[in-house]
Protein backbone atom coordinates (compact mmCIF):
# COMPACT_ATOMS: atom_id res chain seq x y z
CA UNK A 1 0.00 0.00 0.00
CA UNK A 2 1.32 3.46 -0.89
CA UNK A 3 0.70 6.66 1.05
CA UNK A 4 0.05 9.23 -1.73
CA UNK A 5 1.28 8.89 -5.27
CA UNK A 6 4.80 10.21 -5.65
CA UNK A 7 4.83 12.79 -8.43
CA UNK A 8 8.28 14.16 -7.67
CA UNK A 9 10.01 15.05 -10.92
CA UNK A 10 13.35 16.08 -9.38
CA UNK A 11 16.53 14.23 -10.24
CA UNK A 12 16.85 10.87 -8.57
CA UNK A 13 18.94 10.78 -5.41
CA UNK A 14 19.70 7.08 -5.97
CA UNK A 15 19.18 6.12 -2.35
CA UNK A 16 16.32 4.05 -0.93
CA UNK A 17 15.41 3.35 2.69
CA UNK A 18 13.60 0.30 4.03
CA UNK A 19 12.55 -0.04 7.69
CA UNK A 20 11.34 -3.30 9.19
CA UNK A 21 9.12 -2.66 12.21
CA UNK A 22 8.17 -5.14 14.88
CA UNK A 23 7.25 -4.75 18.53
CA UNK A 24 10.58 -6.41 19.36
CA UNK A 25 12.76 -3.96 17.50
CA UNK A 26 13.57 -2.04 14.34
CA UNK A 27 15.79 -2.90 11.38
CA UNK A 28 17.06 -0.44 8.77
CA UNK A 29 18.52 -0.86 5.32
CA UNK A 30 19.81 1.83 2.94
CA UNK A 31 20.35 0.87 -0.69
CA UNK A 32 22.48 2.86 -3.10
CA UNK A 33 20.70 2.12 -6.38
CA UNK A 34 23.52 3.57 -8.49
CA UNK A 35 26.20 1.22 -7.18
CA UNK A 36 23.79 -1.56 -6.14
CA UNK A 37 25.37 -1.42 -2.69
CA UNK A 38 23.84 -1.88 0.74
CA UNK A 39 25.27 1.19 2.48
CA UNK A 40 23.67 0.54 5.86
CA UNK A 41 22.10 -2.56 7.42
CA UNK A 42 21.44 -2.72 11.13
CA UNK A 43 18.97 -4.04 13.68
CA UNK A 44 18.04 -2.23 16.89
CA UNK A 45 16.32 -4.80 19.14
CA UNK A 46 14.37 -4.04 22.29
CA UNK A 47 14.84 -5.92 25.56
CA UNK A 48 11.12 -6.66 25.83
CA UNK A 49 8.13 -6.57 23.51
CA UNK A 50 6.83 -3.00 23.20
CA UNK A 51 3.60 -1.31 22.21
CA UNK A 52 3.24 0.51 18.86
CA UNK A 53 3.51 3.80 20.78
CA UNK A 54 6.76 2.77 22.44
CA UNK A 55 8.16 1.58 19.11
CA UNK A 56 7.33 4.96 17.59
CA UNK A 57 9.25 6.63 20.43
CA UNK A 58 12.26 4.42 19.68
CA UNK A 59 11.96 5.16 15.97
CA UNK A 60 11.98 8.91 16.62
CA UNK A 61 15.03 8.60 18.86
CA UNK A 62 16.93 6.60 16.24
CA UNK A 63 16.17 9.20 13.57
CA UNK A 64 17.77 11.79 15.83
CA UNK A 65 20.78 9.64 16.76
CA UNK A 66 21.64 8.02 13.41
CA UNK A 67 22.97 10.52 10.88
CA UNK A 68 22.47 8.01 8.04
CA UNK A 69 18.73 8.61 8.19
CA UNK A 70 19.00 12.38 7.89
CA UNK A 71 19.25 12.42 4.11
CA UNK A 72 16.81 12.37 1.24
CA UNK A 73 15.62 9.11 -0.30
CA UNK A 74 13.94 8.37 -3.62
CA UNK A 75 11.76 5.74 -1.98
CA UNK A 76 10.92 4.74 1.57
CA UNK A 77 9.40 1.34 2.40
CA UNK A 78 7.98 0.19 5.72
CA UNK A 79 7.71 -3.55 6.40
CA UNK A 80 5.49 -4.54 9.31
CA UNK A 81 6.31 -7.68 11.25
CA UNK A 82 3.39 -8.96 13.33
CA UNK A 83 1.15 -11.99 13.61
CA UNK A 84 -2.02 -10.09 12.69
CA UNK A 85 -2.33 -11.19 9.09
CA UNK A 86 -4.02 -13.77 6.91
CA UNK A 87 -3.77 -14.72 3.24
CA UNK A 88 -7.09 -14.75 1.37
CA UNK A 89 -7.57 -16.14 -2.18
CA UNK A 90 -8.82 -13.53 -4.65
CA UNK A 91 -11.95 -15.59 -5.30
CA UNK A 92 -12.99 -15.24 -1.65
CA UNK A 93 -11.85 -11.66 -1.06
CA UNK A 94 -14.14 -8.69 -0.57
CA UNK A 95 -12.71 -5.44 0.75
CA UNK A 96 -15.72 -4.71 2.95
CA UNK A 97 -15.01 -7.86 5.01
CA UNK A 98 -11.42 -7.12 6.02
CA UNK A 99 -12.09 -7.43 9.75
CA UNK A 100 -13.90 -10.73 9.27
CA UNK A 101 -10.85 -12.33 7.67
CA UNK A 102 -8.68 -11.46 10.66
CA UNK A 103 -10.97 -12.05 13.62
CA UNK A 104 -10.91 -15.84 13.33
CA UNK A 105 -7.19 -16.15 14.11
CA UNK A 106 -6.18 -12.77 15.58
CA UNK A 107 -7.28 -10.42 18.32
CA UNK A 108 -8.25 -7.13 16.74
CA UNK A 109 -9.86 -3.99 18.11
CA UNK A 110 -12.67 -1.99 16.58
CA UNK A 111 -10.25 0.92 16.29
CA UNK A 112 -7.61 -1.07 14.39
CA UNK A 113 -6.89 0.10 10.86
CA UNK A 114 -6.85 -2.89 8.49
CA UNK A 115 -5.01 -2.91 5.18
CA UNK A 116 -4.07 -5.49 2.56
CA UNK A 117 -1.38 -6.26 -0.01
CA UNK A 118 -2.06 -7.84 -3.37
CA UNK A 119 0.06 -10.93 -4.04
CA UNK A 120 -0.54 -11.35 -7.75
CA UNK A 121 1.79 -14.33 -8.19
CA UNK A 122 -0.49 -16.53 -6.08
CA UNK A 123 -3.81 -14.80 -6.89
CA UNK A 124 -4.38 -13.76 -3.30
CA UNK A 125 -4.31 -10.80 -0.94
CA UNK A 126 -2.64 -10.50 2.46
CA UNK A 127 -4.91 -8.83 5.03
CA UNK A 128 -3.15 -7.30 8.05
CA UNK A 129 -2.98 -4.51 10.63
CA UNK A 130 -0.27 -1.87 10.14
CA UNK A 131 0.54 0.68 12.83
CA UNK A 132 -1.22 3.92 11.93
CA UNK A 133 0.81 6.07 14.32
CA UNK A 134 4.02 4.98 12.59
CA UNK A 135 2.52 5.45 9.13
CA UNK A 136 1.54 9.00 10.06
CA UNK A 137 5.01 9.78 11.40
CA UNK A 138 6.77 8.39 8.32
CA UNK A 139 4.44 10.36 6.05
CA UNK A 140 5.11 13.58 7.97
CA UNK A 141 8.85 12.98 7.71
CA UNK A 142 9.23 11.69 4.14
CA UNK A 143 5.96 12.27 2.33
CA UNK A 144 5.02 9.48 -0.06
CA UNK A 145 6.08 5.98 1.02
CA UNK A 146 5.09 2.34 0.61
CA UNK A 147 4.21 -0.09 3.37
CA UNK A 148 3.58 -3.84 3.31
CA UNK A 149 3.45 -6.85 5.59
CA UNK A 150 6.61 -8.90 5.94
CA UNK A 151 4.79 -12.11 4.99
CA UNK A 152 3.92 -10.49 1.66
CA UNK A 153 7.64 -10.01 1.01
CA UNK A 154 8.37 -13.57 2.12
CA UNK A 155 5.74 -15.21 -0.06
CA UNK A 156 6.37 -13.08 -3.16
CA UNK A 157 10.13 -13.62 -3.17
CA UNK A 158 10.12 -17.28 -2.21
CA UNK A 159 7.61 -17.94 -4.97
CA UNK A 160 10.04 -16.34 -7.45
CA UNK A 161 12.93 -18.58 -6.44
CA UNK A 162 10.86 -21.73 -6.01
CA UNK A 163 11.55 -23.25 -9.42
CA UNK A 164 12.06 -26.88 -8.44
CA UNK A 165 9.23 -29.32 -9.01
CA UNK A 166 9.74 -31.20 -5.77
CA UNK A 167 6.91 -31.01 -3.26
CA UNK A 168 9.27 -32.07 -0.46
CA UNK A 169 10.53 -28.63 0.56
CA UNK A 170 9.67 -26.08 3.22
CA UNK A 171 11.08 -22.68 4.16
CA UNK A 172 11.32 -21.49 7.75
CA UNK A 173 11.81 -17.83 8.58
CA UNK A 174 13.08 -17.45 12.17
CA UNK A 175 12.57 -14.44 14.41
CA UNK A 176 13.37 -14.08 18.12
CA UNK A 177 9.89 -15.07 19.33
CA UNK A 178 8.10 -16.48 16.29
CA UNK A 179 8.78 -18.31 13.06
CA UNK A 180 7.00 -18.82 9.75
CA UNK A 181 6.64 -22.00 7.72
CA UNK A 182 6.08 -21.63 3.97
CA UNK A 183 5.63 -24.41 1.45
CA UNK A 184 4.97 -24.45 -2.30
CA UNK A 185 3.92 -27.16 -4.71
CA UNK A 186 4.49 -26.55 -8.43
CA UNK A 187 4.94 -22.83 -7.66
CA UNK A 188 1.59 -22.68 -5.85
CA UNK A 189 1.49 -21.70 -2.19
CA UNK A 190 0.08 -24.62 -0.24
CA UNK A 191 0.96 -23.59 3.31
CA UNK A 192 1.82 -20.45 5.25
CA UNK A 193 1.54 -19.98 9.00
CA UNK A 194 3.31 -18.20 11.84
CA UNK A 195 4.03 -19.79 15.21
CA UNK A 196 5.09 -18.24 18.49
CA UNK A 197 7.73 -20.13 20.49
CA UNK A 198 9.87 -19.71 23.58
CA UNK A 199 11.84 -22.98 23.60
CA UNK A 200 13.40 -25.32 21.06
CA UNK A 201 10.80 -27.90 22.09
CA UNK A 202 8.02 -25.52 21.06
CA UNK A 203 9.76 -25.03 17.75
CA UNK A 204 10.25 -28.69 16.89
CA UNK A 205 6.71 -29.59 17.96
CA UNK A 206 5.16 -27.10 15.52
CA UNK A 207 7.62 -28.05 12.79
CA UNK A 208 7.07 -31.80 13.01
CA UNK A 209 3.31 -31.36 13.31
CA UNK A 210 3.28 -29.26 10.13
CA UNK A 211 5.45 -31.79 8.30
CA UNK A 212 3.01 -34.53 9.28
CA UNK A 213 -0.04 -32.51 8.21
CA UNK A 214 1.55 -31.78 4.81
CA UNK A 215 2.43 -35.47 4.33
CA UNK A 216 6.12 -34.68 3.94
CA UNK A 217 8.92 -37.19 4.51
CA UNK A 218 11.68 -35.96 6.89
CA UNK A 219 14.14 -38.32 5.19
CA UNK A 220 13.91 -36.56 1.82
CA UNK A 221 12.45 -33.19 2.80
CA UNK A 222 14.54 -30.06 2.09
CA UNK A 223 14.33 -27.59 4.97
CA UNK A 224 15.65 -24.12 4.18
CA UNK A 225 16.21 -21.64 6.99
CA UNK A 226 15.92 -17.86 6.69
CA UNK A 227 16.11 -15.18 9.36
CA UNK A 228 17.84 -15.08 12.73
CA UNK A 229 19.45 -18.50 12.89
CA UNK A 230 22.86 -20.05 12.35
CA UNK A 231 24.42 -23.49 12.49
CA UNK A 232 25.24 -23.25 16.22
CA UNK A 233 21.69 -22.36 17.31
CA UNK A 234 19.56 -24.82 19.26
CA UNK A 235 16.77 -24.52 16.68
CA UNK A 236 19.12 -25.59 13.90
CA UNK A 237 20.50 -28.47 15.95
CA UNK A 238 17.11 -29.89 16.91
CA UNK A 239 15.81 -29.52 13.34
CA UNK A 240 18.87 -31.37 12.01
CA UNK A 241 18.22 -34.15 14.53
CA UNK A 242 14.93 -34.99 12.84
CA UNK A 243 15.45 -33.80 9.24
CA UNK A 244 18.28 -34.97 7.03
CA UNK A 245 18.55 -32.06 4.57
CA UNK A 246 18.87 -28.67 6.29
CA UNK A 247 20.40 -25.57 4.69
CA UNK A 248 20.26 -21.76 4.63
CA UNK A 249 18.55 -19.69 1.96
CA UNK A 250 19.66 -16.59 0.10
CA UNK A 251 17.88 -13.75 -1.62
CA UNK A 252 17.40 -13.03 -5.31
CA UNK A 253 19.29 -9.77 -5.62
CA UNK A 254 23.05 -9.62 -6.01
CA UNK A 255 23.92 -6.61 -3.87
CA UNK A 256 27.32 -5.38 -2.82
CA UNK A 257 27.79 -4.99 0.93
CA UNK A 258 29.83 -2.50 2.91
CA UNK A 259 29.46 -4.73 5.97
CA UNK A 260 29.76 -8.47 5.35
CA UNK A 261 29.77 -9.56 9.02
CA UNK A 262 26.07 -10.54 9.11
CA UNK A 263 24.88 -13.56 7.07
CA UNK A 264 22.51 -12.35 4.35
CA UNK A 265 19.86 -14.97 5.17
CA UNK A 266 19.33 -13.04 8.42
CA UNK A 267 17.75 -10.16 6.51
CA UNK A 268 15.76 -11.89 3.78
CA UNK A 269 12.61 -9.78 4.06
CA UNK A 270 14.41 -6.49 4.57
CA UNK A 271 16.79 -6.97 1.62
CA UNK A 272 13.97 -8.12 -0.63
CA UNK A 273 11.62 -5.28 0.28
CA UNK A 274 12.99 -2.76 -2.26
Amino acid sequence: MTYQQNNNTEDKIQKELSIQISLSGLSFCILNTKTHTIDFLKKFPTSTKKTPFQILDKLQILFKEQEQFNQKFDNVTIVYVNEISTVVPNALFKEEFLADYLKFNSKILKTDFISYDEIKAINAVNVYVPYVNINNYIYDRFGSFTYKHFSTVLIENLQKIETSKTDQKIYINVNSSHFEIISFRNNDLIFYNTFEYSTKEDFIYYLLFTIEQLNLNPEILELIFLGEINITDDLYKIAYKYIRNVSFGKHLKDYNYKDTSVPIHYNFTLLNSF
